[in-house]
């Protein structure tokens, strides 16, 4: 399950009134209203989706949302779906690229080792005190691929850090949240490379409105009868007890066993506070919670990973013990590494998770350069935080109860993908029997 990094781009928050900035972002939906006759109403439909099937906002409720001034017309729209649906206010933390960069361009050398931590601890007061968490992911995928990879690593730990108050209580899931996307220049110059900027930011609005369900008469009833087939996989999973998965495939030869009283989700959950929310907008996915200490043997990722404006392609990594013992990559192995060496459960999984190669994110065929996408294409493992949702009565368990059941915990939580239509998935039982899970990528059992 992906946490957005959204709010870790920038910790600058530019104000409002910038009438440059409102000029170019109207030009921008102009053209691709050209493009696409019916843009904003189906803008406004993700806006509508993001709060009734995603958020589950309840009447009287606070929102915290988090998105980059490029996404300002899509956060009108929720906003104003917010209020309709009864919000007590709408908070919106703003970051900007450009802003993140002149940092590394001309901060002190100390300034790489600062947080707002302040910032972060009224997010996590916010959250304590009931209100939901909403962010919008979608940025450029190669922000910091030019800048000095320790910088950005010190960068990474130090927002880490300050975050945890709040990260704590979102894989809690002591309230309600979601995390939608909203397509940006940058991004769509990614995904469609060959393509006029225009065209290749429509083209990728359609790309989120088609993965969204917004092509459906009634998304938010589409969405509800999705989650329930999400959830139907998942209790046919929980049922079996497996002891652990297997995966093979080319470079791929990994043992994860399952945590003590792992239990599978999909879909959505209801969170603590009584509010049922899809936390992913979209979702392919069921996941579970690996036990950190029992994960053995080769894998290597079969999509590019984005972690935080550096892009890391062919991930490859040896487990022992349940941590990484060898990693490489072909591009940005130095980010992989400082991110394994960020503390003691960085090198150790927090959660895995499958998906049929069928999905209509891989059916699309595109390469999104984004988790919250790629994650539901493929099948897929995250180093770091393991969620305490993903344990039999999680939610009642302490955090040193959650450890004795072999639950991870780590400053971070980032997904990375190893699946594809030519990785096989055997359940293995307490007694070691293979059970056929997917082969080629695909569901045979369960």
């Amino acid at each position: 399950m992906y946490k957005s990094n959204n709010w870790f781009r920038a910790k600058q928050i530019p104000g409002l009134g910038d009438n440059i900035f409102m000029s170019s972002t109207t030009l921008r939906s102009d053209s691709t209203a050209a493009i696409i006759p019916n843009f904003e109403h189906q803008l406004d439909r993700l806006a509508e989706v993001a709060v009734r099937s995603g958020l589950g906002l309840a009447p009287g409720q606070e929102v915290v949302m988090t998105a980059s001034t490029e996404a300002l017309p899509l956060v009108r729209r929720i906003t104003e779906h917010a209020y309709r649906a009864g919000a007590a206010l709408v908070t919106t933390l703003l970051t900007d690229e450009e802003t993140a960069l002149l940092r590394f361009q001309h901060a002190p050398d100390s300034s790489f080792d600062r947080a707002a931590a302040w910032l972060y601890e009224g997010m996590a007061a916010a959250y304590r005190g009931g209100a939901a968490r909403l962010a919008i992911t979608g940025g450029d995928p190669s922000l910091f691929s030019r800048q000095d990879p320790e910088k950005v690593a010190r960068v990474n730990r130090a927002q880490s850090m300050a975050y945890r108050p709040a990260l704590e209580l979102i894989t809690r899931f002591e309230t309600n949240w979601t995390i939608v996307a909203s397509a940006t220049e940058a991004w769509a110059r990614a995904v469609f490379p060959s393509l006029p900027a225009d065209l290749a930011l429509a083209r990728l609005w359609e790309a989120i409105f088609a993965a969204t369900r917004l092509d459906r008469s009634d998304p938010v009833s589409a969405w509800r009868q999705h989650d329930a087939s999400l959830h139907a996989r998942a209790g046919r999973l929980n049922q079996r007890r497996f002891a652990a998965l297997h995966f093979r495939g080319p470079g791929t030869d990994l043992k994860v066993g399952l945590a003590d009283d792992h239990l599978w989700l999909g879909g959505g959950s209801e969170a603590n506070n009584g509010r049922y929310c899809i936390p992913n907008l979209p979702t392919e996915e069921v996941f579970t919670t690996p036990h950190k200490d029992r994960i053995e043997g080769t894998v290597v990722g079969t999509k590019p990973l984005s972690h935080q404006g550096t892009l890391i392609e062919d991930i490859a990594v040896r487990f022992e013990a349940g941590q990484i013992v060898e990693a490489r990559a072909s591009k940005g192995e130095a980010v992989l590494r400082r991110l394994i060496e960020t503390d003691a459960g960085a090198r150790r999984l927090g959660e895995v998770s499958l998906v049929p190669h069928s999905s209509p994110i891989a059916a699309s065929g595109l390469l999104f350069f984004n988790t919250l996408f790629d994650e539901n294409a493929a099948c897929h493992i995250a180093l770091g935080q393991a969620y305490g949702t993903c344990f039999i009565n999680g939610g009642k368990l302490s955090p040193a109860e959650l450890a004795s059941r072999g639950a991870n915990s780590s400053l971070i939580h980032v997904d990375w993908m190893i699946g594809s239509n030519r990785i096989d998935v055997d359940g293995l039982t307490a007694a070691g029997q293979a059970v056929p899970l997917l082969r080629q990528g695909e569901w045979v059992e369960a």
